[in-house]
């Protein structure tokens, strides 16, 4: 039953589903020690941290929007996505060779941009590597080992730290190892030049995506508009009374969490229908902002933590998948482009919302808004995505046109 479970994965899958496990593991050795580094070492202040993470992450979601329309249009998916990997490897020792917050500033742009940059073309190489009733498994497989480089991440540099002569600059340089080792996976790629060409156009563009795509970044923008930064999770966690290192402990179960639901959940939603798992994501998502609201209880705010975790392995795999289902084969990367920025932006705006209610109104009112969203979200995906959207079965974007 398991090699059942693993049939109609690609070659070309596994080696982008290790480039990401090895490209998360490079990110997110970093999660522990950045705001540390640049605010004790570098000597910034809080709103420069702040401001860092908002450009970064508007640079990021900028750039897998234009990356996925360009790479569509040259045809050339394999090598815009080599570059996005390549600069998001060396932006990581430059940020340890900082000497002040301007210098870290912009190696943390040119990380964010990288990631962008590859982003989308990757997404359109996993989607044409498989047939279309296996993509929901492509997409989680890829999942899978992003989450569990999440998970590794932090656990790596937890450990390096404790070697006394480890010291917090080398783990920026340590962090070039898996993003070059992920380079590598992806040299090994190879494009599916028909699938990419059949029907590309010089002229393409989002003006050519049908109407049930617009719908799906409608009920996608309603409900992320809600999904603030994991961080806030993370600091209520700390409000609860957990300690920084078993909240450093917890965040790494949340992202195991997601990297063993991320597989069986693309799988299900080749069998069940990708808009079927979305909505029990989004309901996961609903039960644990609501929790995160009311309780004060260490046991009860970690265990909502790491459930949290099968939202993000759910929404992660099959979000994309149906973004892919949902337009034609020569904007599937541009498809997927758009839809990773409009989750991305809105989770800027959602988390700069979030920081408002939690300075000015309360801590509670940050998941209070997220619940109210989305249930706003859960109504929009009933009501604007017929049901069977994303069946998993032989998908034909002429379905969705009108």
């Amino acid at each position: 039953m398991p090699c059942a479970c693993f049939a109609g994965l690609s070659r070309n899958v596994v080696l982008l589903a290790v480039a990401s496990l090895f490209t998360d593991i490079s990110t997110e050795m970093l999660y522990p020690v950045l705001p540390v580094f640049l605010t004790q070492m570098l000597g910034a202040s809080g709103s420069i941290l702040g401001l860092m993470d908002g450009c970064a992450q508007a640079t990021q979601n900028i750039a897998q929007g234009l990356s996925g329309t360009l790479s569509d249009r040259v045809r050339k998916r394999k090598t815009i996505a080599l570059v996005g990997y390549l600069l998001a490897a060396f932006s990581k020792p430059l940020m340890g060779l900082s000497t002040g917050w301007m210098d870290l500033f912009g190696a943390r742009m040119l990380d964010r941009l990288g990631t962008g940059t590859r982003s989308a073309p990757r997404d359109a190489l996993i989607a044409s590597s498989v047939g279309e009733k296996d993509r929901g498994r492509a997409f989680g497989f890829e999942g899978a080992g992003d989450n569990a480089g999440a998970f590794f991440g932090p656990l790596l540099a937890a450990f390096l730290l404790s070697l006394s002569q480890i010291g917090i600059r080398s783990i920026f340089y340590l962090a070039l190892i898996p993003g070059l080792l992920a380079f590598c996976m992806v040299l090994f790629v190879k494009e599916n030049q028909e699938a990419v060409a059949t029907r590309s156009r010089l002229g393409a563009g989002p003006e050519q995506f049908p109407v049930i795509y617009w719908k799906y970044l409608l009920v996608t923008a309603l409900f992320g508009i809600g999904g603030s930064s994991n961080a806030f999770l993370i600091l209520r966690t700390r409000d609860a009374g957990v300690s920084l290192a078993t909240t450093i402990l917890i965040y790494s179960a949340f992202n195991l969490v997601a990297a063993l639901v991320s597989y069986p959940a693309g799988y299900l939603s080749d069998q069940w229908g990708r808009r079927a798992l979305l909505l029990v994501s989004f309901i996961v998502f609903l039960i644990a902002y609501l929790g995160f609201a009311v309780s004060r209880n260490i046991m009860l705010t970690a265990g909502l933590f790491v459930v949290y975790g099968v939202y993000q392995g759910i929404a992660r795999s099959v979000g994309k998948a149906l973004a892919a289902d949902l337009v034609p084969t020569d904007l599937r990367a541009t498809g997927i482009g758009w839809y990773s920025a409009t989750t991305g932006l809105l989770q800027l705006v959602a988390s700069v919302i979030a920081g408002e209610l939690w300075d000015r109104v309360g801590h509670a009112a940050v998941f209070y808004n997220g619940a109210i969203f989305a249930v706003t979200g859960i109504i929009g995906l009933l009501i604007l995505l017929p049901k069977g959207t994303g069946n998993g079965q032989a998908l034909s974007v002429r379905r969705y046109r009108g």
